[in-house]
Protein backbone atom coordinates (compact mmCIF):
# COMPACT_ATOMS: atom_id res chain seq x y z
CA UNK A 1 0.00 0.00 0.00
CA UNK A 2 2.67 2.17 0.75
CA UNK A 3 4.48 1.74 -2.29
CA UNK A 4 1.64 2.93 -4.18
CA UNK A 5 0.66 5.82 -2.22
CA UNK A 6 4.42 6.61 -3.08
CA UNK A 7 3.82 6.05 -6.55
CA UNK A 8 0.91 7.98 -6.67
CA UNK A 9 2.33 10.88 -4.70
CA UNK A 10 5.41 11.08 -6.40
CA UNK A 11 3.67 11.64 -9.82
CA UNK A 12 2.33 14.89 -7.74
CA UNK A 13 5.76 16.03 -6.29
CA UNK A 14 7.18 15.33 -10.11
CA UNK A 15 4.52 17.28 -12.11
CA UNK A 16 5.30 20.12 -9.27
CA UNK A 17 8.80 20.14 -10.07
CA UNK A 18 8.76 19.86 -13.74
CA UNK A 19 6.26 22.85 -13.48
CA UNK A 20 9.57 24.63 -11.61
CA UNK A 21 12.45 23.61 -13.65
CA UNK A 22 10.40 25.11 -16.57
CA UNK A 23 9.72 28.27 -14.49
CA UNK A 24 13.77 28.60 -14.01
CA UNK A 25 14.74 27.44 -17.90
CA UNK A 26 11.95 29.63 -19.24
CA UNK A 27 11.16 32.89 -16.59
CA UNK A 28 9.44 34.39 -19.56
CA UNK A 29 7.75 32.07 -21.20
CA UNK A 30 4.64 33.16 -18.63
CA UNK A 31 4.18 35.56 -16.34
CA UNK A 32 5.18 34.67 -13.00
CA UNK A 33 3.04 34.87 -9.90
CA UNK A 34 3.80 34.78 -5.58
CA UNK A 35 0.38 33.30 -4.91
CA UNK A 36 1.25 30.44 -7.48
CA UNK A 37 4.58 29.67 -6.16
CA UNK A 38 3.47 29.47 -2.51
CA UNK A 39 0.68 27.41 -3.49
CA UNK A 40 3.17 24.63 -5.35
CA UNK A 41 5.69 25.24 -2.25
CA UNK A 42 2.84 24.33 0.10
CA UNK A 43 1.56 21.33 -2.30
CA UNK A 44 4.76 20.08 -1.82
CA UNK A 45 4.81 20.00 1.36
CA UNK A 46 1.39 18.53 1.84
CA UNK A 47 2.56 15.26 -0.39
CA UNK A 48 5.19 14.55 1.78
CA UNK A 49 3.33 15.25 4.69
CA UNK A 50 0.69 12.91 3.69
CA UNK A 51 3.39 10.32 2.25
CA UNK A 52 4.39 10.90 6.56
CA UNK A 53 1.32 10.71 7.93
CA UNK A 54 0.48 7.46 5.86
CA UNK A 55 3.31 5.62 7.09
CA UNK A 56 1.81 5.25 10.09
CA UNK A 57 -0.61 2.61 8.40
CA UNK A 58 2.02 -0.27 9.38
CA UNK A 59 0.72 0.11 12.74
CA UNK A 60 -2.89 -0.48 11.21
CA UNK A 61 -4.29 -4.58 11.19
CA UNK A 62 -7.80 -4.07 9.94
CA UNK A 63 -6.80 -3.43 6.64
CA UNK A 64 -10.00 -4.57 3.35
CA UNK A 65 -10.28 -2.82 -0.12
CA UNK A 66 -12.73 -0.50 0.32
CA UNK A 67 -9.75 0.87 3.05
CA UNK A 68 -7.08 0.84 0.02
CA UNK A 69 -9.89 2.42 -2.24
CA UNK A 70 -9.99 5.31 -0.12
CA UNK A 71 -6.59 5.71 0.38
CA UNK A 72 -5.70 5.52 -3.15
CA UNK A 73 -8.38 7.85 -3.75
CA UNK A 74 -7.49 10.56 -1.27
CA UNK A 75 -3.58 10.15 -2.90
CA UNK A 76 -5.23 11.01 -6.25
CA UNK A 77 -6.67 13.71 -5.24
CA UNK A 78 -3.51 15.27 -3.76
CA UNK A 79 -2.14 14.77 -7.21
CA UNK A 80 -5.50 16.10 -9.32
CA UNK A 81 -4.48 19.50 -6.91
CA UNK A 82 -0.86 19.16 -8.21
CA UNK A 83 -1.92 18.99 -11.45
CA UNK A 84 -4.30 22.03 -11.19
CA UNK A 85 -0.89 23.78 -10.08
CA UNK A 86 1.28 22.78 -13.02
CA UNK A 87 -0.78 23.46 -16.53
CA UNK A 88 0.02 22.34 -19.53
CA UNK A 89 -0.65 25.31 -21.42
CA UNK A 90 -1.04 29.09 -20.28
CA UNK A 91 -1.17 30.65 -23.76
CA UNK A 92 -5.58 31.14 -22.77
CA UNK A 93 -4.18 32.93 -19.58
CA UNK A 94 -2.22 35.92 -18.65
CA UNK A 95 0.44 33.93 -16.51
CA UNK A 96 0.02 31.81 -13.66
CA UNK A 97 -2.20 33.92 -11.10
CA UNK A 98 -4.79 34.55 -13.97
CA UNK A 99 -4.52 30.72 -14.33
CA UNK A 100 -5.17 29.90 -10.62
CA UNK A 101 -7.63 32.38 -10.18
CA UNK A 102 -9.85 31.05 -13.22
CA UNK A 103 -9.32 27.56 -11.85
CA UNK A 104 -9.67 28.48 -8.03
CA UNK A 105 -13.26 26.86 -7.68
CA UNK A 106 -11.57 23.22 -9.10
CA UNK A 107 -8.95 23.73 -6.71
CA UNK A 108 -10.82 24.57 -3.62
CA UNK A 109 -13.05 21.96 -4.20
CA UNK A 110 -10.27 19.51 -4.27
CA UNK A 111 -8.84 20.86 -1.41
CA UNK A 112 -12.04 20.80 0.15
CA UNK A 113 -12.53 17.30 -0.22
CA UNK A 114 -8.86 16.62 0.95
CA UNK A 115 -10.31 18.37 4.27
CA UNK A 116 -12.76 15.70 4.67
CA UNK A 117 -10.59 12.31 3.53
CA UNK A 118 -8.55 13.76 6.36
CA UNK A 119 -10.51 13.59 8.67
CA UNK A 120 -12.02 10.38 7.53
CA UNK A 121 -8.73 9.23 7.48
CA UNK A 122 -7.38 10.32 10.72
CA UNK A 123 -10.62 8.37 12.43
CA UNK A 124 -9.91 5.02 10.52
CA UNK A 125 -6.61 5.39 12.23
CA UNK A 126 -8.32 5.29 15.50
CA UNK A 127 -8.98 7.44 18.43
CA UNK A 128 -5.57 6.88 19.58
CA UNK A 129 -4.12 8.67 16.31
CA UNK A 130 -6.23 11.97 16.55
CA UNK A 131 -6.48 12.18 19.98
CA UNK A 132 -2.90 13.09 20.44
CA UNK A 133 -3.71 16.59 18.54
CA UNK A 134 -6.61 16.79 21.28
CA UNK A 135 -9.80 18.84 19.97
CA UNK A 136 -8.06 21.58 17.76
CA UNK A 137 -7.59 18.86 15.25
CA UNK A 138 -11.31 19.28 14.73
CA UNK A 139 -11.61 22.83 14.70
CA UNK A 140 -8.75 22.98 12.31
CA UNK A 141 -10.26 21.01 9.85
CA UNK A 142 -13.30 23.39 10.48
CA UNK A 143 -11.32 26.03 9.50
CA UNK A 144 -9.86 24.93 6.64
CA UNK A 145 -13.17 24.10 5.05
CA UNK A 146 -14.02 27.76 5.91
CA UNK A 147 -10.90 29.13 3.60
CA UNK A 148 -12.09 26.56 1.11
CA UNK A 149 -15.13 28.10 0.76
CA UNK A 150 -13.89 31.44 0.92
CA UNK A 151 -11.06 30.64 -1.91
CA UNK A 152 -13.52 29.50 -3.95
CA UNK A 153 -16.00 32.19 -4.30
CA UNK A 154 -13.50 34.94 -3.88
CA UNK A 155 -11.73 36.21 -6.74
CA UNK A 156 -9.05 38.91 -4.97
CA UNK A 157 -5.85 37.43 -5.27
CA UNK A 158 -4.64 39.15 -1.79
CA UNK A 159 -7.49 36.92 -0.07
CA UNK A 160 -5.66 33.90 -1.82
CA UNK A 161 -2.52 35.09 -1.07
CA UNK A 162 -3.48 35.38 3.07
CA UNK A 163 -5.39 31.90 2.41
CA UNK A 164 -1.92 30.17 0.97
CA UNK A 165 0.17 32.04 3.58
CA UNK A 166 -2.26 30.53 6.77
CA UNK A 167 -2.18 27.14 5.20
CA UNK A 168 1.71 27.36 4.82
CA UNK A 169 2.34 28.11 8.48
CA UNK A 170 0.09 25.71 9.33
CA UNK A 171 1.78 23.38 7.78
CA UNK A 172 4.83 24.22 9.06
CA UNK A 173 3.93 23.56 12.78
CA UNK A 174 2.72 20.12 11.71
CA UNK A 175 6.17 19.40 9.88
CA UNK A 176 7.90 20.95 13.02
CA UNK A 177 5.81 18.55 15.56
CA UNK A 178 6.91 16.18 13.40
CA UNK A 179 10.78 17.07 13.94
CA UNK A 180 10.19 17.16 17.74
CA UNK A 181 8.08 13.70 18.25
CA UNK A 182 9.33 11.10 16.06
Amino acid sequence: MRVLLGTVIGLGMARLLVTIAGIIQHPHRAKLSALHLLWVGSMLLELLLFWWWEFALFKFSHWNFGIAVFLVAFAILLFLIAALLSPDNLSDYRGYEDFFIKRRKWFFGLFAAVAVFDVADTLLKGTGHWEEYGGLYFVQAAVGLSFCALGAFSANARVHLAIVIIHLMHQATMAARFFYTT
